[in-house]
């Protein structure tokens, strides 16, 4: 299906360079970290490790995209700012499922831009970021530990995809994401520029597998896993973008109904809704400030080549 006419690339990938502040600060980080599930002792990393486990939205507009997520997921918030950073928890039946935190006055200085990042629940912060250099990646803030609270790190891939490292504490809390669950997170796509390399690195660097492989017109997508949970993909990016990026696909009740939030609050839809072999139904979207996102229908049950969502969770 064609794209929509007059659309913009996202403008979070519009540049060739990352766009993270050259030197990220810890505090930039730091009221997220505190809020994941399990920074108070209760993350069971034998779940979590490889896997993602939070997702956040660093903006400029803090309170234009509250008001655009939460009509459009249908999200509560829960504020949770420290003295040194404005956060707000978005929630989903009052479980906190992603982070909200402003962009520093001086990282827009320097050319960084709204948008989403995933957290990777890893074992060994440290031993991880050795991978990283090895395979090629890039870390943008070593191993870092916040007292009582966790460890991580801000790495990104070979082709600029940028993701966080944080290790757990004990066990008992299940990841942010969820299958199937509305207001959650079910799929996790990344679009790169070198399929195979970003396999290669992915693999080395969390154990990742290849699951089911599709070969589509754009070219061929690859489905991955973690142990035998298939949660994401891999696919070529479009030319025009600059950079890889991860895309996160965000659950809700109703793909029209949504698509028709989006664009009533500001947002664009990059493409009508698209019905996938098997009968999933996906939109690709941008916020009002240019970043980008999907949103699948919980309402269809979907097990589909290209697009696989993790397995169930009982209710």
């Amino acid at each position: 299906m064609a794209m929509k006419t007059g659309l913009k690339i996202p403008v979070c990938i519009r540049h060739g360079e990352l766009l993270l502040h050259p030197e990220p600060r810890v505090s930039n980080y730091k009221a997220g970290l505190r809020l994941l599930p399990g920074s108070n002792g209760m993350m069971d990393m034998g779940n979590t490790g490889g896997r993602f486990i939070w997702y956040e939205l660093a903006t400029i507009d803090v309170n234009a995209a509250k008001a655009f997520y939460t009509d459009v997921m249908g999200w509560g918030t829960a504020e949770s700012s420290t003295a040194d950073s404005v956060y707000t928890l978005f929630t989903a039946a009052n479980t906190p499922v992603a982070g909200l935190t402003k962009l520093p006055a001086e990282a827009l200085r320097t050319g960084a831009l709204a948008q989403w990042t995933g957290y990777v629940g890893v074992e060994d912060v440290d031993a991880t970021v050795a991978r990283v250099k090895q395979l090629g990646g890039t870390v943008y803030i070593p191993p870092t530990d916040l007292p009582n609270v966790s460890r991580f790190s801000v790495i990104a891939d070979p082709q600029r995809a940028t993701l966080v490292l944080v290790k757990g504490r004990e066990r008992g809390q299940e990841e942010a994401g969820r299958g199937g669950v509305v207001g959650r997170v079910s799929w996790h796509e990344l679009r790169t520029s070198g399929l195979e390399t970003a396999f290669a690195f992915y693999n080395g660097l969390f154990g990742w597998e290849k699951a089911e492989t599709r070969s589509r017109p754009a070219g061929t997508y690859q489905n991955i896993s973690v142990g035998t949970d298939t949660f994401g993909g891999m696919s070529i990016k479009p030319a025009e973008w600059p950079r890889s990026i991860w895309y996160y696909y965000f659950n809700v009740a109703g793909i029209e109904a949504a698509a028709k939030r989006v664009t009533a609050n500001g947002g664009q839809v990059l493409y009508d809704p698209m019905t996938l072999p098997e009968g999933g139904r996906v939109i690709e979207c941008l916020d009002p400030q240019g970043v980008p996102f999907a949103l699948i229908d919980t309402q269809v049950n979907i097990s589909i080549g290209c697009y696989s969502p993790r397995n169930r969770h009982p209710k």
